[in-house]
């Protein structure tokens, strides 16, 4: 499904490189629900947008869904994702003067679907994360679980293969946050390969898997991971997140 080979990203100005990821090795496979653990400041974040396709790498290789990243320009990119990545955020990144049904629409809107698939995909994520009856509401009038499950089935509508988490729980208390995680997990059971960057080493203990990053590498990982069935058929100057 993801397969990064000694990845490196660099960032350089005319002082100072900095090597955020160093020779960053992963393969995520297809239904896998992996989880990325490392202090702040280990490359968790930059891993995360590179395999989101929101930032170029500096060398390497990187596979997705099969397709070799490499080379690609900026429509080639943004078709890939649109067509094959879901994003969930720490901050929910809801549209607070829109309703929920409106919100999760925005971007089927620029996927190109004609309204009455558009409205068959809103209801049915919405419904899926059990917030039907509250499709008009705006995100001022719920709860912050409430809008991570909303930016779920955002994420969602699009019908992603690849679902890319980055502290889902980290504006939630603990009950809501056990919420969200089961949600997730009930995803991935249904297919959707799921990678979840945390802090929060109870719900990475959740996770079919655990990787560890410090300094820009891959320090700890389980070559061979167990997969759970679907339910329907150079040294750093200074390593950022």
């Amino acid at each position: 499904m993801l397969k990064m080979n000694h990845l490196s990203k660099v960032y350089r100005t005319h002082l100072i490189e900095t090597h955020a990821l160093r020779d960053f090795s992963i393969h995520v496979r297809e239904g896998e629900f992996v989880a990325v653990t490392g202090p702040s400041g280990s490359g968790k974040t930059t891993f995360l947008n590179i395999a989101g396709l929101l930032e170029e790498f500096s060398g390497g290789e990187f596979w997705i869904d099969g397709v070799d990243v490499r080379g690609m320009n900026d429509d080639q990119r943004s078709r890939l994702r649109n067509e094959k990545i879901g994003f969930i955020f720490q901050g929910f990144n809801l549209i607070p003067d829109l309703n929920l049904f409106d919100n999760v629409d925005v971007p089927l809107r620029y996927r190109g679907f004609d309204a009455a698939e558009r409205k068959r995909r809103i209801e049915e994520n919405l419904t899926r994360v059990g917030l039907a009856s509250r499709m008009k509401h705006y995100p001022a009038e719920l709860s912050g679980g409430q809008q991570q499950r909303v930016a779920i089935a955002r994420a969602l509508a699009g019908s992603p293969r690849l679902l890319l988490a980055d502290e889902p729980t980290g504006n939630l208390d603990s009950l809501m946050a056990r919420g969200v995680m089961e949600l997730l997990e009930e995803i991935n059971r249904q297919g959707t390969t799921i990678i979840m960057v945390t802090h929060d080493p109870e719900l990475a203990a959740r996770a079919q898997r655990n990787v560890h990053v410090i300094d820009g590498q891959v320090t700890d990982f389980e070559s061979e991971p167990q997969l759970r069935a679907p339910a329907h058929g150079s040294g750093a100057t200074t390593a950022v997140a």
